[in-house]
């Protein structure tokens, strides 16, 4: 094995000397003689700091999102389709079209946010997605529904891959997991809040000659709005821009960084090449393949899960609130999932493990015709879903370096499992009621073959490339390369170890 990789990254290894003394060329390190105590505690501290900053925040611009995008579920129990004289065919175009207009938006979403800065794009499109969400309510008929949802879907497109991204930007990649877990688990969250939410203000039918559901739609509009435009004064930008943080913590942020083998956001401007180097990637479509997998069973588990419940017998308003414990289940997991990868810095074993709840709880449903049997299939569909949305995003992030090539990996994953939210939009129909047998076996196979299957895949794949690297066959990649350009090939260097 040659001398490069010799020292094959580990993030529990102690740093190696000589990449050491290559990083404080370009980074000077600005706790040089401090000892490691003090150097742990400061990072402790910078770390403690950057989570309150950024975090709380961000989990509340995802609750807005994800609240507003599948809100429309709970608005049809109260009375949207028949008050729009809309067929259950016209509805689920509804749903298709906002997914159609976000996935093509997605790819490209993350080159917008780092050329227009975070604290200028993330408020922006929050006020614009608002805005679309308040003028549903005034809806008369399908196609100004349908135009709503399309905005919608356009203007909200930006929020989920380019907060990932962002948080990447920031944190090691053993800090990440707990981190986007937490974020993601606001979208279980707003589920479960959702639906108490829907049912209270569904008692508005009737003020100002309004619908309950138009309620529904006009103030979770407003508060996004005004949420948006406090984020122009509360979210911050990249690390090597952050005001929030004094000259020396933004030192600190962007050597911690460089010790993981991971770039700063500010190091790099943007070439085609990035993009091209992301679809040349086999990574980039075993993610596109899992992502799919668990992004269209997420989305035909939220948008329906009011009616499926109802269709066990239960009214509308406890349809509502019998939809909270699933999604408080699956925001506690979601969480664990994150800290327990992050922990053990195992990802692929986690999806597996957390699908096979999930196809067990889909298995359920379609065998089952008993209310209470089948409501402890949701309940495992929840939980098998969930944990797995920020587990393979986090898992595709960490394994793709250079921040415009992770950037535009992460919207192409991200962009096609939304893509499959067409799917998802299409899959439970009216005519089968009260059983959905056809969407649940759809959904079923989603979380085999795509999530189980893709995510063996990519573990089995990620395995073999390691025991190459480790073997140092892919040493030959680095030669006659200098410390810089060797820096340069992000993922592609040999002593870059895949986390499994």
């Amino acid at each position: 094995m040659t001398e490069l990789n010799s020292h094959a990254f580990s993030l529990d290894d102690k740093e190696d000397p000589k990449k050491a003394e290559f990083i404080d060329d370009i980074d000077p390190d600005p706790d040089a003689g401090l000892s490691n105590e003090e150097r742990a505690r400061i990072d402790r501290e910078l770390v403690r700091k950057l989570d309150i900053r950024l975090i709380p925040w961000l989990c509340v611009l995802y609750l807005a999102s994800f609240l507003d995008r599948t809100n429309i579920g709970n608005a049809k129990i109260e009375g949207l389709v028949t008050d729009l004289n809309m067929t259950e065919g016209q509805y689920n175009a509804c749903l298709t079209i906002f997914f159609v207009s976000y996935s093509i938006f997605e790819p490209v979403s993350n080159i917008l946010l780092k050329r227009m800065r975070p604290s200028i794009y993330i408020p922006l499109i929050m006020v614009l997605w608002g805005l679309c969400m308040t003028f549903m309510g005034f809806a008369k008929g399908f196609s100004g529904m349908m135009a709503a949802r399309w905005f919608l879907g356009l203007t909200e497109a930006g929020l989920f891959p380019g907060v990932n991204y962002y948080l990447s930007c920031w944190y090691k990649r053993r800090e990440f997991g707990i981190r986007a877990a937490i974020f993601f688990s606001a979208a279980a969250v707003s589920g479960s809040f959702g639906g108490l939410l829907a049912a209270a203000i569904s008692k508005m039918d009737g003020i100002g000659g309004m619908k309950g559901w138009a309620w529904i739609f006009i103030l979770e509009g407003v508060a996004t709005i005004f949420i948006g435009v406090a984020s122009f004064w509360i979210v911050v930008d990249f690390p090597d821009d952050a005001r929030f943080l004094s000259d020396q913590e933004r030192a600190r942020v962007i050597r911690r960084l460089k010790d993981d083998q991971q770039s700063s956001a500010g190091h790099e401007d943007f070439k085609m090449s990035y993009m091209w180097d992301s679809l040349k990637d086999w990574k980039t479509w075993t993610g596109m393949l899992i992502y799919m997998g668990v992004d269209g069973a997420l989305y035909a588990f939220s948008l329906f899960l009011p009616s499926i419940i109802a269709e066990l017998g239960y009214s509308a308003t406890r349809a509502q609130l019998l939809s909270v414990p699933p999604y408080a289940a699956a925001c506690i997991l979601t969480v664990l999932i994150g800290w327990a990868a992050d922990r053990t810095n195992k990802r692929g074993i986690y999806n597996i493990g957390v699908s096979l709840v999930g196809i067990l709880g889909f298995a359920i449903l379609l065998a089952s015709r008993n209310a209470a049997l089948s409501y402890v299939g949701v309940f495992l569909g929840a939980l098998g879903i969930y944990p797995c949305i920020p587990n393979t995003i986090t898992w595709v992030s960490n394994n793709v370096e250079g921040v415009y090539k992770r950037g535009v990996t992460l919207g192409f994953v991200i962009g096609w499992g939304n893509l499959n939210g067409v799917m998802s939009s299409n899959v439970y129909r009216g005519r089968d009621k009260p059983h959905y047998t056809l969407g649940h076996a759809i959904v079923l196979g989603y979380l085999a073959v795509g999530l189980l299957g893709g995510s063996i895949l990519n573990y089995v794949l990620l395995q073999r490339e390691n025991n190459k690297r480790k073997n140092g066959e892919r040493d030959v990649w680095v030669q006659g390369l200098d410390q810089r350009q060797i820096e340069e090939l992000g993922d592609k260097r040999p002593d870059f170890i895949y986390t499994m």
